[in-house]
């Protein structure tokens, strides 16, 4: 089994899901997704996973969700998806993924709160 993280080391849930990942002897692929942002088909995977929609994933208090006017309602999935794309920013974070390749499943957790990805692991 393996294990992913989307992660942001500026963000303190962020860390703290890490560390807690590391704690029960996981040691995560660390995808700093600011850099190295998912592609459109592992976001939906991610989106659909954790049974969310793209607003839903995404943060609110940044200017970058304002700018681009994310509250309007008129806005598709699509759209949204596009801008978070553009913007990695926007992004929930952080995003567990544990990866079983021999049963061909994989589980997804929003470390929100850290200790939820603990279901997964």
């Amino acid at each position: 089994m393996s294990t992913k993280i989307y992660h942001n080391p500026r963000c303190s849930k962020s860390r703290q899901t890490l560390q807690l990942l590391k704690d029960n002897g996981v040691e995560p692929e660390i995808i700093e997704y600011l850099k190295t942002p998912p592609s459109e088909a592992e976001l939906k995977a991610v989106l659909k996973a954790l049974d969310m929609s793209p607003r839903d994933l995404m943060r609110k208090g940044e200017a970058e969700y304002k700018e681009n006017n994310l509250a309007d309602k008129a806005l598709s999935d699509n759209e949204l998806i596009a801008t978070m794309l553009k913007h990695p920013k926007l992004i929930e974070r952080p995003i567990v993924i544990s990866q079983d390749a021999a049963a061909q499943n994989n589980k997804y957790a929003l470390g929100r709160p850290p200790e939820s990805v603990l279901e997964i692991i």
